[in-house]
């Protein structure tokens, strides 16, 4: 389909997304200019615990968390990283015409480990020929100095994204699932992490209980502030096991529809910087292990939602960003 979105000069990236007819950075797009091919990421389990399981922190875990249904590697038996690599690379072959990867240490929290540990991990990775780079999936309450520059030395020789669980800026909320850290964890590895060789990405999850739409916007906002490299955008899912099931059954909790949730991804879509790139744009986990909503186990589905609810604005990412310049600085 043609796109319809308005020519007003767009620069940069921007200009990149939009000539390709679309009306928000996708990360396929991103990835294609970025290495001049096609990349798909490889989960792997490092065997990582959190510090709100291990007692550091807090007990028990976020309300909504089994690893278990986020990442391949933890419904597996135990594999090294390298025989992680192997399958994760045969599988995503057979599905589609891809030869590089990034190695995405993915489930619990990856850079939660003395240095030399983390060093050794990363390393094995990178030593794969297929790999071109890593993403890892961390939490701002763990990310000491060390580790930082860790990083930006192996950023200094491939590409590398270190993404941040942020989910929520409010401490209400982050009290709630049990996270174990407020609000100002993520400024302050923000402030470290900036200006360094690596990009960053973070992670919001939306529909939690007791925010409005103008809460979920603030949280929006806050990434607009600083600019983030990537975003992703969770819907909030229950699955089995874990604390929010227990509370989605009690009728404790209620879960977004997916056309409200479709409208609230619009919103925080047109509020971010065109550059972010839109890693995804909902949640879901194995029918197996999913209690609800149903809805976002069709993927398709909701791309073809977001795409219709964008095209009937007439909007695309970004176009309110402008507005917004108290984000800039």
């Amino acid at each position: 389909m043609a796109s319809t979105i308005p020519e007003n000069a767009p620069t940069g990236e921007e200009a990149g997304w939009r000539a390709a007819g679309l009306r928000f950075h996708r990360y396929g797009f991103f990835l294609q200019r970025r290495f001049g091919h096609r990349v798909h990421k490889v989960s792997l389990d490092a065997g990582m615990t959190c510090p709100n399981v291990d007692g550091t922190a807090a007990v028990g875990g976020c309300v909504f968390c089994d690893n278990r249904s986020f990442s391949p590697g933890r419904r597996l038996n135990r594999l090294s990283l390298r025989e992680q690599l192997e399958e994760g690379i045969r599988r995503v072959s057979a599905r589609y015409d891809c030869r590089h990867f990034l190695a995405y240490f993915q489930p619990a929290t990856n850079t939660y480990a003395p240095v030399e540990r983390l060093r050794s991990l990363y390393e094995v990775a990178l030593e794969h020929p297929q790999v071109v780079g890593l993403a890892i999936g961390t939490r701002p309450d763990c990310v000491p100095d060390d580790v930082l520059e860790l990083i930006q030395d192996i950023a200094a020789r491939t590409y590398v994204s270190l993404e941040y669980g942020l989910q929520t800026m409010h401490d209400r909320s982050l009290d709630w699932m049990n996270r174990g850290h407020h609000f100002d964890a993520f400024t302050d590895a923000m402030r470290r992490s900036r200006g360094r060789s690596f990009e960053i990405g973070v992670h919001i999850i939306l529909g939690l209980p007791g925010e409005t739409r103008d809460d979920m916007l603030a949280t929006a906002g806050e990434l607009a502030r600083y600019r983030v490299n990537s975003v992703k955008l969770h819907n909030l899912y229950a699955v089995r096991n874990t604390r929010l099931a227990e509370q989605v059954a009690q009728g404790r909790v209620r879960l977004m529809e997916r056309d409200e949730y479709v409208s609230i991804v619009t919103d925080i879509l047109e509020l971010l910087p065109p550059t972010t790139v839109i890693e995804r744009i909902g949640g879901d986990a194995p029918p197996s292990f999913l209690v609800a909503p149903d809805w976002c186990i069709d993927k398709g589905g909701l791309q073809t939602a977001l795409q219709n609810e964008m095209e009937r604005r007439d909007t695309w990412q970004g176009r309110k960003f402008q507005d917004r310049q108290q984000f800039t600085a």
